[in-house]
């Protein structure tokens, strides 16, 4: 037993020194993972059907943030993940105060040294809108990333187990930094500027069909093909951390025998700025031009939009928006020219200015 005691002690040593060697690598290898914040808003992507072939009528935001990162444990992998519920809505109920809210943490956040990248589960309704609204008032060149998904968690395919895996994956590659706010969806890349939803229930909804993706993520890696010109984060003017409120846009959508109704209304309910969605090249219909005119007058900020979803907006094409005193939306949607002219408004009301902001951002 004597001699055999030695020999015991040292495979007992032998034993501790591999196992604290082993949790030295694992302790190595998760400090060189990127560190990447999972903030959650809810929908789609955090829904639940009532049986695995439920991809419409489902119950959107019901998931909360720690079973979404549960259920891809791969994350764990390629990340070192913390999650975050900010909210937890159907992104077609999100308002301007969330989108304070939300930029305001994310700033907070990506300020921090141990943040790397942060990723963004939102409803796909309104993803375009909030990851715009982000590209121009995060004050960092470090990744942000929106993703979602088209089928709730609990449908056959989801897809938004390899979107959220896709998203952590690109907001922690450094090739991502300074391109501004991204939307990773069906294994694309997106500027926040120029993506849409383009289809209501298909996975390859999200789509920057004239401009194309800035991207593609294959294999979990992502790989960049165009940059992202026009001034965002860091490069715009806007700062959002003492707002408390936004100033009130509408859109005014145009249609074939469309009336002043609408543009009055917005008005009577105190818009400070409007964008007129018009036909073609941003045409003003003759029954809502002097609604417009007048509204102008009184003090409200008009762009010119077009509903058609493609293509530049001309100054001076459709109107003479130099004599009218109106500004054009450039190749901004409506609804993405609303978020421009919000901010725009929190600087000043000087329509040439404003117009600057829309052909630089």
């Amino acid at each position: 037993m004597s001699k055999q005691f030695p020999q015991a002690v040292r495979t007992m040593l032998c034993g501790f020194l591999f196992m604290f060697a082993a949790a030295a690598v694992q302790a190595q290898t998760t400090a060189k993972l990127p560190n990447v914040t999972i903030l959650a808003t809810g929908g789609t992507i955090a829904g639940t059907g009532a049986t695995s072939t439920t991809t419409v009528g489902y119950t959107a935001a019901t998931v909360g943030v720690q079973s979404l990162i549960a259920a891809v444990p791969e994350i764990a992998k390629v990340a070192n993940v913390t999650g975050e519920q900010v909210f937890q809505i159907a992104s077609e109920n999100i308002s301007d105060a969330q989108w304070l809210q939300l930029a305001k943490r994310v700033n907070v956040l990506l300020a921090q040294p141990n943040v790397d990248g942060i990723v963004i589960t939102h409803g796909t309704d309104t993803l375009e809108e909030t990851a715009y609204f982000l590209h121009l008032t995060v004050k960092s060149r470090k990744p942000v990333v929106l993703v979602g998904s088209m089928r709730p968690s609990t449908a056959l395919s989801a897809d938004g187990p390899i979107n959220l895996y896709n998203a952590v994956r690109l907001a922690g590659t450094p090739e991502a930094a300074g391109r501004g706010v991204l939307v990773a969806m069906n294994d694309q890349i997106h500027s926040a500027r120029d993506v849409t939803k383009a289809n209501t229930t298909t996975t390859d909804t999200f789509r920057t069909s004239e401009l194309g993706v800035i991207g593609y993520i294959q294999g979990g890696k992502p790989f960049f093909y165009r940059n992202v010109v026009r001034n965002h984060t860091l490069d715009t003017e806007f700062d959002v951390s003492k707002l408390d409120a936004l100033p009130q846009v509408d859109v005014a959508y145009a249609y074939a025998n469309v009336g002043d109704v609408a543009v009055n209304a917005l008005v009577a309910a105190g818009a400070r700025g409007l964008v007129h969605a018009g036909v073609g090249n941003g045409s003003l219909p003759a029954k809502t031009k002097p609604a417009l005119v007048k509204a102008r007058k009184d003090g409200v900020v008009i762009v010119r939009a077009s509903r058609v979803g493609q293509g530049i907006v001309a100054r001076n094409g459709e109107a003479n928006d130099d004599e009218l005193d109106f500004v054009v939306a450039d190749t901004l949607s409506p609804q993405k020219a609303r978020i421009l002219l919000m901010l725009a408004l929190t600087k000043t009301t000087d329509t040439k200015n404003i117009q600057r902001m829309f052909y630089t951002y």
